[in-house]
């Protein structure tokens, strides 16, 4: 039987789609790029930092927005901010300038969870983990054909990508004004008193805060670990992270619908951390590129059935007009996970071994494991 997607769904999706192609542009060469400024390396991971730093402040306030005045106002403002934050990067001629664009960009970043709300407005609770999937597959479509479009944009100079992906933002802000519905039909309804906000310090919070972490650390130091115990170069890591991606492409885009209808949301959130775990840990002892495969497919089955799931059950959590602001919470907790996550990973490499910062991000994981299943039971 052919699957149906709800009204609206499609336009999101592509609307998510282009967002991550015009960032995936501009991540691999904004590091270069910055050293045309004269920054420091240190310079350069603060650069990277800001992005996360402003989504951990905003993506709770752009949720709430959402919840008050609908997701396709924020979506569209976001877009816009997206566009002049990479213009600016462009136009930038010192370096706080590219501080600034980076805030703005990240600010503007903060969207996604209201991306995820607009699905979740328009997706039944069994539908959910399929369509967020399939959502989640739009990143990583974004970020396979973003660094190919940016490296040929590069050759028109080094400014060049910046306009180009500040142009896709804005025509896709001006697509999202004609052709993106507003999902959140609940904003009128408003209780009279306000309501403790308890997911605010909810499991779920806690849960992609550890987990989050742990492959954000796999992620900073895998290049290292590659060159240290297989000889990668630069080029074969980033093939490797590219074998990645597709491999969440097809975990969240194909099989997290089959795959949720088999075992339900909550078990298969559970198994997901088991997969993660056991990817961890034999990634920390792989010498055999045998071994180092398993691993990798581990790791991307488990992070591809985590993502949807998780975000499946942190909406299922709240009441439908909370939505937005729970999802924001969520996103901030996975920002400050990428600025912790690489700093314990990379001391954990430098001071324990080589294999060590997977050991830690196994722990990790299994913490996330337990706080989520006790969130479960309660």
């Amino acid at each position: 039987m052919k699957k149906r997607y709800p009204k609206g769904f499609w336009t999101i999706w592509s609307t998510v789609a282009l967002d991550m192609v015009g960032f995936g542009m501009v991540v691999p060469i904004l590091g270069r790029y910055a050293e045309r400024f004269g920054a420091s390396g240190l310079e350069v991971g603060l650069l990277f930092s800001m992005f996360s730093i402003a989504q951990f402040f905003f993506a709770p306030v752009l949720g709430r927005l959402s919840d008050r005045v609908g997701r396709k106002p924020v979506i569209i403002v976001s877009l816009l901010g997206t566009a002049v934050g990479s213009f600016l990067t462009g136009a930038a001629g010192v370096l706080w300038l590219l501080f600034l664009a980076r805030f703005i960009d990240g600010a503007s970043g903060a969207s996604v969870s209201v991306a995820q709300s607009a699905i979740t407005d328009i997706a039944s609770p069994e539908d959910r983990p399929r369509l967020l999937g399939m959502l989640g597959a739009a990143f990583g479509v974004g970020f396979v054909f973003g660094p190919a479009l940016g490296g040929l944009a590069a050759l028109g100079g080094p400014h060049v990508p910046f306009y180009v992906a500040s142009a896709f933002a804005l025509c896709n802000a001006v697509a999202a004004w004609f052709r993106l519905p507003e999902t959140n039909t609940t904003r009128a309804q408003r209780e009279a008193t306000r309501v403790r906000r308890r997911f605010a310090v909810n499991r779920y919070t806690g849960t992609a805060l550890l987990a989050g972490s742990a492959f954000a650390g796999f992620e900073a130091t895998f290049a290292l670990f590659g060159e240290r115990r297989f000889d990668l170069t630069e080029g074969s890591a980033a093939a490797v992270f590219l074998v990645v991606g597709v491999m969440l492409v097809i975990v969240q885009g194909v099989l997290i619908g089959p795959l949720t209808k088999s075992f339900g949301s909550m078990r298969l959130l559970s198994s997901g951390f088991v997969v993660l775990i056991g990817g961890f840990l034999v990634l920390s002892v792989a010498e055999m590129w045998v071994v180092l495969f398993v691993a990798l497919a581990l790791l991307s089955i488990g992070q591809g059935v985590i993502t949807p799931s998780l975000t499946s059950a942190v909406a299922d959590s709240v009441a439908p007009d909370k939505r937005g602001e729970a999802l924001g919470v969520q996103q901030s907790a996975g920002a400050l996970s990428r600025i912790i996550g690489p700093a314990v990973a990379g001391l954990m490499f430098d001071s324990a071994g080589v294999g060590w910062p997977y050991v830690m991000a196994a722990v990790l994981t299994l913490l996330a494991l337990l706080l989520v299943t006790s969130a479960g039971r309660s």
